[in-house]
């Protein structure tokens, strides 16, 4: 599944490799919800690859999408 660049990724789970707790935006997103650090990111991210879990979880706002997030893995 294509990337549907909503930031959801790089904001509900924890990113541990960054300091980045869960629900936290992470530091290296610009206010487009962009990587910054694209080229290096960890490989954490790196690895992390686009599935049917962001179409159950589609809500018009970021915070909305982090809500479905957390609720779907009971966190």
């Amino acid at each position: 599944m294509e990337c549907l660049k909503c930031a959801t990724c790089c904001t509900a789970p924890d990113i541990m490799t960054l300091g980045k707790p869960l629900g936290v935006r992470c530091q290296n997103l610009d206010n487009a919800g962009l990587c910054t650090i694209y080229e290096e990111r960890p490989a954490v991210c790196r690895g992390y690859l686009s599935d049917e879990i962001c179409r159950v979880i589609a809500a018009p706002t970021l915070a909305e999408r982090v809500g479905n997030y957390l609720a779907l893995f009971e966190l």
